[in-house]
């Protein structure tokens, strides 16, 4: 299991002094966290946005039929948040899981926020990092709609090219829509056209 801690994250991407980040950095809550257990479970307030320093999250939701649909896999590295229930203060639709044991930071708006206020680099990357995530969605909207599965697939071996060997298939197929038979399918169809190469 790789590391990667919050404070290592913002020096690398941001010009900001370390001391300011260190400041803020121990104000915020870092928990550890078995595989299994919720950061948040649907019909919750989300109040913070997760950043994943060990292990691994899956963010989905669950529909009446009981299927999950999972919306995103959260390694190291990365953030994960509802963003609709923090910032419109309603009762969330989704589920935030861990698939691994992890270790995550939680981060309140306020220190989004007063970080922006006192460093503009901070607050472009904050921006820049908001703006990603539209894109990213924009982007899996759009090959949901259009994509045939190895396109998907393809793209979710770009997007996440560590996690086909720490995900379960279903779960994969789950995040591209489609079934663990079709996916099967598949990776056994780019197996053989690179065999016969």
């Amino acid at each position: 299991m790789n590391s990667f801690n919050l404070k290592t994250f913002l020096t690398t991407n941001v010009e900001i002094d370390e001391q300011t980040i260190k400041e803020h950095i121990e104000k915020l809550k870092k928990i550890r966290i078995k595989k299994g257990n919720f950061l948040l479970r649907q019909g919750d307030i989300c109040k913070h946005s997760f950043f994943v320093e060990e292990g691994l999250l899956k963010y989905y939701s669950i529909d009446e039929k009981g299927k999950q649909h999972i919306l995103q896999f959260a390694p190291e590295g990365w953030f994960v948040v509802d963003r609709e229930s923090m910032f419109f203060n309603q009762p969330s639709q989704y589920f935030i899981e861990t698939l691994e044991d992890s270790v995550v930071t939680m981060m309140d708006e306020d220190v989004f926020a007063e970080l922006s206020l006192q460093n503009k680099d901070f607050a472009l990357f904050n921006n820049r990092l908001l703006h990603n995530h539209i894109r990213h969605l924009q982007n899996r909207i759009n090959l949901l709609l259009s994509a045939t599965a190895e396109e998907r697939y393809l793209e979710f071996v770009k997007i996440y090219p560590d996690l086909l060997l720490r995900v379960p298939q279903t779960l994969v197929a789950s995040y591209l829509g489609i079934t663990p038979e079709s996916l099967s399918r598949v990776r056994k169809d780019l197996a053989t056209r690179r065999f016969q190469k």
